[in-house]
């Protein structure tokens, strides 16, 4: 297999993108988010009518985004830009505003980004041994609001909380339950189920599917924050970055240690 950290294969007006970092759990780098916005980008002014997402191998659809590639000391002109944007950023909306239907085929485990990446998506289907959590309170981070804005919609208000104040890992039926993945399939049905789904949505009329998507975004963005309530969230997620306690998490994490947090 290539050594590219996103694969892209095209076939009957599907695109499929695979997270391809195998030996890492397929964690996420900045530079495959940015290349996942990119190709969606082009892809959405082509004859693509559904989008797949997978992970590389049999094990992960990914762990996360790479832990050691998260920003703790930075600049201000780089907390400006942060404000603004980031790879994440870059391809969560990629997704969310694709023109058609994204599919997440979640072939293995899902954590943290990933698991965020998967909600970003209209449809989950998990093969029926997986498990996803949220892990940032356990890394000492305050979670972006358009990311749990992501979950409360998909999930709701308790799910969410439960998810993100707990950093708890939960297994296939608890998030069939909870509504996190819509299909449970066992692993050597989980391709063929996947790709059935995307013919199926790619025949039909390419306008209907993209107004209907269009529409539907705009329903969602009823919860969105006002300008000074996004400022002041902003402000919570950098005050996390910059904390003693992110950093010690981080250290934890890579050490395979139980952390010690001071909330500072």
């Amino acid at each position: 297999m290539s050594n590219k950290p996103l694969l892209v294969e095209k076939k009957d007006k599907i695109l499929t993108l695979v997270l391809n970092r195998p030996q890492k759990g397929n964690a996420l780098t900045p530079e495959m988010l940015i290349q996942i916005s990119e190709t969606l980008k082009q892809a959405g002014i082509g004859d693509t009518r559904t989008v797949i997402i997978r992970g590389a191998g049999e094990h992960a659809f990914s762990s996360g985004y790479d832990i050691s590639a998260i920003p703790t000391n930075v600049s201000e002109e780089q907390r400006a830009l942060l404000d603004k944007t980031s790879p994440f950023d870059l391809a969560m909306d990629g997704i969310v505003n694709f023109p058609f239907p994204v599919i997440a085929m979640l072939n293995g485990y899902a954590f943290g980004g990933a698991c965020d990446l998967a909600v970003a998506c209209d449809f989950r289907i998990a093969v029926d041994d997986i498990q996803m959590g949220m892990v940032p309170a356990r890394l000492g981070m305050v979670y972006f609001p358009e990311g749990l804005q992501r979950f409360i919609r998909v999930i709701g208000w308790q799910h969410t909380k439960e998810m993100f104040f707990t950093a708890r890992r939960y297994k296939a039926r608890e998030l069939k339950t909870m509504g996190l993945v819509d299909k449970l399939v066992a692993r050597e049905n989980l391709e063929n189920v996947t790709y059935a789904l995307a013919h199926e949505i790619a025949q039909n009329a390419p306008l209907a599917l993209k107004g209907m998507k269009q529409i539907l975004n705009l329903i969602a963005a009823d919860q969105e924050l006002d300008p000074a309530r996004q400022k002041q969230a902003n402000a919570l997620v950098q005050a996390a970055i910059n904390s003693r306690d992110l950093k010690e998490g981080q250290a934890a994490f890579l050490e395979k240690r139980k952390p010690n947090f001071t909330g500072k």
